[in-house]
Parts: C-alpha cells; structure tokens; sequence
C-alpha cells in the first residue's frame, strides 16, 4: 500500500494531556493508574481516570454533553491538533476529509445516570435524557464532525478493543479508494459502570495493579482515553512518521477468550507486514496488546513468537495508562510513534516476575535506541484482531 503521513497526533489518558505528558510518564516510568472508587461504584481496583471531565459541553453542541464528548473535547484541543484539523479542512474542502472514530460504549455513562435517576423503577427515563446524541455509537462520530466543520464520510467502528486501531485501515481504504483525500482518525471511550462490573463479572478485573506479563498477573484495569490522527498522503511532510500497513483478521473462536495459540493474533500481524512488503526482522518492537490477563498475554505470546520468534523487543504499556477498550488502538498507535521518534523502548511496567511460559523478549527494563519500524497490537472480544506497521520519518 501507498504509506499514509501521520502529519499530527494526541493523546489524552490517565497520564495526561498531549504527547509530552505521556513521553515524560514514559521516561519517569509513571504510571497513570490508581486505586480508587469510579463515581458511585462499589468494586474496589486500579482505574486510569482522566480529570477534569466534570465541566458541562457549552455552546451549539451541549446537546451532545456527556462523559464521552466531554473527553473528546479536551482530546482535541491538545498538541496543535484542532489547527491542523481546520488546515487540512481549508486544503482539501470540509467535503473530502473523512472521520472514523473507535469507541466500544460511547456515552453510555449518561444512560446510567438517566436510570438511575428515575422515580421508582417502573418510572420511565428524563425527557431532557438524549439517547442519539450521547449514547448512540455514533455520537461520537456525529460529535467530531461536527466540532471540526467537516461534512466528509464520517463512521463510528465499534469492535471491541480493536476499535481504534482499525479505524486506520477503514480510514486508508477510504483514501486510496479516493473517497476522501485526509481522515482524522481515533478513538474515545470513558469510565463508565457498565464496562467495570461486566469485566468484573467476566472475572477479568484486577484488585491488584495491572501487571501485564507476570507469573501472578490476574487481570486487567480498566481506564479511559481520547486520542486522534490525522492521515494524508503529502510529499511535502518529510519530517512525519508514516502508517506502512495495517493486518486484520476475525478468528471468532470465542465470544470473549482468544485462540489458545494466537491464530488470529498472527494472522493480523502477518497481514501487515505483507501489505507494507516487509519481513519480520524489518520490525524492531511491538506494542502487545498485552492486557494482563493470564490467556490473553499468553495466546498473543505464541502469535508474536510465531511470526517474530524470540528476539524482537516487545513489552505491553497498558501498565502506564489502563485498558482503555474502545480507545486502546489509538493510545498505543501514539504510543508507538513516541518510541518512534524519541528511540524509546519502554519496559512492562508493573512486571515484577515474568511467566516463564512466555517465550519473546519481553522488556523488563526501558531502552534508548535507534528504532525504524514499530508494530502496534490490538485485539477485541470475539476475535476482531487488528495490527498496525508504523514507520519513521523517511
């Protein structure tokens, strides 16, 4: 494929606003998780809670005011990246830049509130309560274009924790099919009930901290975050970092548990390095998925080792900044263009014994060095497994 210039990128989670707040946690090794109750929820663990999301959206779009557009909001306001949005509109027409945007429950936070604040529970929900432009999956999509002056293709993709990461490759056919000329892609979810006692009931949650990769690791936690991309294909940014390729696959061995042997993990990233036509030693780390549960950090180790074998350097980060679901592929995409440019490795925070079933290389400890090329894992619930090939500047 054509690479596509990632000409601006954010990311706001539990670390911070912008891409300095996230290099500094990254070199402090700082993580952004913490033990403490979400809002009135009862379940004792570790979150990656953004702050600051209490204040109200104002303006033509309070319609849409929820947890969820609320973070989106301050998502774009950081590193420059409403301004280059507003650039590419004002080059290429509000018409011809498309949006797609990752989420797995969107606004749902405000559906809870409306049934939680009913009179009895036969009472029916608040006529101020806005199912289509808070909840609905769309919301958000609806919401970005919206905030931006755009009127290009504008689609939500909610598959689970691959969300947004596969918003990259819808975004790239929609370019090279010559439906729009740039996209912003990304993804946004938020803290809500739902999500931490349905993993709790799943048996998923962690009490303890995330420890990606340990002997003793027993889950994962949960956090929130928005991050955004805007792809072009420009000759004139030399300086930007380049999506290569991108690997899909759907494996659906089971609703909620991946393949024992990581079939669809490999397959995905195999899918990537033959649409970028690189080998795998062309690689030199991968972002894991990595979530901390026993099967999964287990089944995405023998992919990887299938496809990489035992020496490329690869760690999870999901240590710094939670499982943040639907918005997961983009916090590690922008992750990985930091390792990127900084020549950075980053450990698996949290590790403090590794399972010895595990057989790749694993960091234990951060590293600096030069690197070209990074791939990028993220896997969903019923096997919706999506890799992305990321490239320096060339």
């Amino acid at each position: 494929m054509t690479p596509l210039r990632i000409s601006r990128y954010t990311v706001t989670s539990a670390l911070g606003r912008g891409v300095d707040a996230h290099w500094q946690a990254l070199r402090e090794e700082r993580s952004g998780l913490s033990s403490r109750l979400f809002e009135d929820s009862a379940l004792s663990c570790w979150i990656g809670e953004v702050g600051g999301l209490d204040q109200a959206l104002e303006g033509a779009l309070s319609g849409w005011d929820c947890r969820n557009n609320r973070l989106a909001r301050i998502g774009l306001n950081q590193d420059g990246f409403r301004e280059a949005a507003s650039a590419a509109r004002a080059r290429y027409g509000a018409d011809r830049v498309g949006v797609f945007i990752g989420t797995s429950t969107a606004g749902i936070r405000q559906t809870e509130r409306a049934y939680a604040s009913r009179d009895g529970a036969s009472s029916p929900l608040s006529p101020d309560f806005d199912y289509r432009r808070t909840h609905n999956t769309y919301s958000i999509a609806d919401f970005m274009r919206l905030e931006l002056g755009l009127s290009g293709p504008a689609i939500a993709i909610s598959t689970a924790c691959s969300s947004s990461a596969k918003v990259f490759a819808s975004a790239s056919r929609a370019i090279h099919g010559g439906i729009c000329d740039a996209a912003i892609v990304g993804g946004v979810d938020s803290l809500c009930l739902t999500t931490l006692y349905g993993f709790n009931a799943l048996q998923l949650i962690s009490v303890d901290l995330c420890r990606p990769a340990d002997a003793a690791r027993v889950g994962i936690s949960i956090g929130e975050a928005a991050g955004f991309a805007l792809l072009e294909v420009r000759t004139d940014c030399a300086t930007d970092p380049v999506l290569l390729g991108y690997g899909e696959s759907s494996d659906a061995y089971h609703m909620s548990t991946p393949h024992p042997d990581g079939l669809g993990a490999a397959a995905a990233m195999q899918a990537a390095l033959d649409r970028a036509g690189l080998a795998a030693d062309a690689v030199d780390y991968v972002n894991l998925h990595g979530t901390g549960t026993p099967v999964n950090d287990l089944s995405e180790d023998r992919g990887v080792h299938a496809v990489f074998g035992a020496d490329t350097r690869c760690s999870s980060t999901k240590g710094w900044t939670g499982h943040t679901l639907g918005a997961a592929g983009i916090v590690e995409a922008a992750i990985s263009l930091i390792c990127l440019q900084q020549g950075f490795v980053p450990r698996s925070l949290n590790t403090r014994e590794l399972d010895p079933q595990l057989r790749c290389a694993i960091q234990m400890r951060s590293s600096h060095r030069p690197l070209h090329r990074v791939l990028s894992n993220s896997f969903g619930f019923g096997g919706s497994n999506c890799s992305l090939l990321f490239g320096a500047a060339t």
